[in-house]
């Protein structure tokens, strides 16, 4: 059983406004009660999927010392490789039990920004390791496009709102390897520990198995659980921001599998949309009113990405 709403981007794409809005309608909603979504009807297609996965598990498999290579130092871990146990949650020092790759934007020839992003890591042993995570990047930063239109509508927006921030902005793309459990885990740590995201949204490939937790506004956690043709899409702290909290950065982590499946990898690859750094994460004029004072102080999108790359032990 599903404990997330599922929505079909297909409704949004339709060209019939009923289904358009009522694409509109459930994903708001969504994202004022939990904060979730499972969504069908993407631009990722299956034999995309499959060759990412195979060009990821073929990178992990790789010996240390050749991943190595690729941890480049002075980036804040935002491009190339990122060892294990090196990150951790807001708030907590024991690193989680993962290690990941970042892809970055590939940006517009001619754009303002592109001396503000470290280059992409080219893997040399692997001939079409970035190739394939180039094409997924692109097809999942499509799907985020419009995934933002809709919630501008539902926000009062004009449907292009976001457009322009999302042209050319900081969106990660992070294949993540949860390694087999060989000991006990020290100080409690997990795959990944309780934590809200940074950016605006987060489009998720990889939920179809346990393992991926929400919590709700009760407290509880439920198993997030995608079908193999959905992605599990939130909201970050930048959107919940932005909107003065109206759509919820929910918190989530990734649980550690009961102990007789220790000896199982895990991968998911999570696609973190961002905006560009100078655009003003205020809080909307339109989600400010006498019941829902504003909450947070005015800051822009690369002002709070550098505070939360300290907070999480990658930044100095």
């Amino acid at each position: 059983m599903q404990n997330i709403p599922s929505v079909d981007l297909r409704d949004f794409l339709s060209g019939d406004p009923v289904r358009k809005q009522k694409f509109v309608n459930e994903i708001g909603k969504a994202y004022e009660d939990i904060g979730f979504v499972a969504l069908k009807g993407h631009f990722l297609d299956d034999q995309l999927v499959d060759e990412l996965y195979g060009e990821v598990r073929n990178f992990f498999n790789l010996p240390l010392e050749v991943k190595s290579k690729y941890e480049i130092p002075g980036i804040g871990g935002q491009r190339g490789y990122v060892s294990f146990g090196k990150e951790h949650a807001k708030g907590r020092s024991a690193g989680d039990l993962k290690e990941f790759w970042h892809f970055g934007q590939y940006v517009s020839e001619g754009s303002k920004y592109a001396g503000e992003y470290p280059d992409n890591v080219t893997v040399t042993e692997l001939p079409k390791f970035n190739e394939v995570g180039r094409e997924a990047y692109q097809m999942l930063e499509k799907t985020g496009v419009y995934v933002l239109r809709a919630l501008a509508l539902f926000l009062g927006l004009d449907e292009f709102y976001f457009d322009n921030y999302i042209k050319d902005g900081n969106s990660i793309l992070r294949p993540i390897h949860y390694p087999p459990i060989t000991d006990e885990p020290k100080d409690g740590a997990v795959r990944a520990a309780a934590h809200g995201d940074i950016n605006l949204i987060t489009l998720l490939m990889g939920a179809q198995g346990k393992g991926l937790q929400v919590q709700n506004h009760d407290g509880q956690w439920i198993d997030a659980i995608a079908e193999p043709d959905e992605l599990v899409i939130n909201v970050g702290d930048m959107l919940s921001r932005h909107t003065n909290n109206r759509l919820k950065s929910t918190i989530h982590q990734v649980v550690n599998p009961p102990r007789e499946l220790w000896g199982t990898s895990r991968y998911s690859i999570p696609f973190f949309m961002h905006p560009v750094s100078d655009m003003k994460l205020n809080c909307l004029e339109n989600c400010i009113d006498a019941d829902h004072p504003k909450l947070y102080d005015d800051i822009t999108a690369g002002e709070f990405l550098d505070e939360r790359l300290v907070e999480l032990g990658l930044k100095k």
